[in-house]
């Protein structure tokens, strides 16, 4: 890191590039349901970093050089907050894995210029995925940098250990084979789990309490039973006989 001295003017890495995260809601939903799900699959990783619109600064003293990906991982470093991704404080670790969500304002020539970027400065994987169409292209590195994946249909990334698949829309499954939800969906999940688990309460509680009712009259027979073989001893009768 080049030592700062006096007349050394203070080099500035904006927080912010100015642009917005996303041109409509398709594209948001998409951007907010990656960077979600990814963060539920990490949870437990103290390693792994997930973020979202957020720049990324590969080289120390060049913040023109920057980009900032709609979702990027990056394995390897601390989770918290950063205002932004700063290669050099981060153990020299450029985040492997890069999503991008298309909007009907990206180019072309945009989009080639931002595969060079992480091209050049080390992803592993990047992904593009266009929900208005729908369609995805992926890209993996290989001996000459990323290189386009034929397709992406059944394909599992090397470092996320997710699948994508296309039915009527695009679509990403986790390892286990679940579908990547909306967050209205993981709710609407989690409140039909939670009155799953009430109504098998109520009925593991009423199955109990027959059995309690079962074995309390089974008792009550039993003695009634005894009673009544003891008057028959006290007759001289014996209610064995």
């Amino acid at each position: 890191m080049t030592p700062v001295t006096a007349g050394t003017p203070l080099i500035e890495y904006p927080d912010s590039d100015g642009k917005p995260m996303a041109d409509n809601t398709l594209q948001f939903e998409w951007i907010a349901t990656i960077k979600g799900n990814l963060d539920l699959l990490f949870a437990n990783d103290p390693d792994v970093f997930v973020a979202g619109d957020n720049l990324i600064y590969p080289v120390e003293g060049s913040p023109a050089i920057c980009q900032a990906p709609d979702v990027y991982v990056a394995f390897g470093r601390k989770k918290g907050y950063r205002g932004s991704y700063k290669v050099w404080k981060e153990g020299g670790l450029f985040p492997q894995v890069i999503f991008e969500v298309l909007s009907p304002s990206n180019t072309t020539r945009e989009m080639v210029k931002k595969r060079k970027f992480y091209d050049t400065h080390g992803a592993e994987e990047y992904y593009v995925l266009d929900p208005d169409r729908p369609r995805m292209e992926g890209y993996v590195c290989g001996a000459k940098g990323l290189e386009r994946i034929p397709s992406l249909i059944g394909w599992k990334s090397p470092r996320l250990g997710i699948t994508f698949a296309m039915s009527e829309d695009l679509e990403l499954h986790y390892p286990g084979g679940s579908r990547f939800m909306t967050f209205v969906e993981l709710g609407q999940l989690q409140k039909e789990t939670a009155r799953q688990l009430v109504e098998e309460k109520r009925r593991t509680g009423s199955e109990k309490q027959r059995a309690e009712s079962e074995k309390q009259r089974a008792e009550s027979e039993k003695q009634r039973a005894e009673k009544f073989a003891a008057k028959l001893r006290e007759l001289g009768v014996d209610p064995d006989a």
